[in-house]
């Protein structure tokens, strides 16, 4: 990520201007992949990231910060962003012969109008039916569900290890964070942890369910999730997540 902070004078600017307007195109031609500008009330520099998520480039400005600005402030970078953009993985859709990765073990989509029933794994393929055009809709769904299930089912065995308890999980599409706890014991999850690796995804629900004791990341939080992971520990499931990451935003 990319960042540069703007002069006194517009500082001072800044400080009495408007709210801030909703994010929208940012017109730059000659690149690969769209731009969008956002105004942000707390922000005090320009910053520049790629969202791989969201298939954009994000540009964050202080509010009162103008288009011609943050134009220059691209251009300033153009570099930067052309080698970022290179080193992103590819999109992955959900299309019938595309390879899905299931905790971690590659499943082959195979799409059959005429099948009934409920999308299912069977004989290492994601079987799905229905129409084409919802096929990546019905294989989201499916992942979808399957990782509410894996991952309640685990936070919950893991809470009561600790005699502690779980008010709820939900699942989400996040894109800056895997998982979450909040001080009422909710435990949030990205449903892309159902294509990671059996001890990633275990390591994930270990370190929120850690939090449910220690709301922090001191020693004691390290060792708790420790014991709450299967397996590998901790650092292989951290490094791996840190490595593809990038990658597991990119399917669907």
């Amino acid at each position: 990520m990319v960042q540069r902070r703007p002069s006194p004078s517009r500082r001072r600017k800044r400080s009495a201007a408007r709210p801030p307007q909703p994010p929208r195109a940012l017109e730059i031609s000659g690149l690969p992949m769209p731009l969008e500008l956002r105004e942000s009330a707390r922000a005090t520099r320009m910053t520049l990231r790629v969202d791989p998520g969201r298939g954009l480039v994000q540009v964050v400005v202080p509010v009162g910060v103008s288009e011609t600005d943050a134009r220059q402030f691209v251009g300033r970078h153009d570099g930067w962003l052309r080698a970022r953009l290179a080193a992103m993985p590819p999109s992955l859709p959900f299309a019938d012969g595309a390879s899905v990765p299931y905790l971690g073990v590659e499943h082959v989509i195979r799409h059959d109008p005429a099948l009934r029933g409920a999308t299912r794994i069977e004989d290492g393929a994601l079987l799905v039916g229905g129409q084409p055009e919802h096929i990546a809709r019905r294989i989201r769904d499916f992942l979808t569900a399957e990782a509410k299930r894996e991952l309640a089912a685990r936070a919950r065995l893991k809470a009561a290890t600790i005699g502690a308890r779980v008010a709820a999980v939900t699942i989400r599409d996040t894109k800056s964070r895997w998982g979450s706890c909040s001080s009422t014991g909710r435990l949030s999850f990205s449903w892309r942890l159902i294509l990671t690796p059996e001890p990633v995804l275990d390591y994930v629900v270990g370190h929120e369910v850690a939090h449910l004791r220690e709301m922090n990341h001191s020693s004691r939080f390290w060792a708790l999730c420790a014991s709450l992971t299967d397996g590998t520990g901790v650092e292989w499931p951290r490094a791996w997540l840190k490595a593809n990451g990038t990658r597991l935003l990119r399917y669907g």
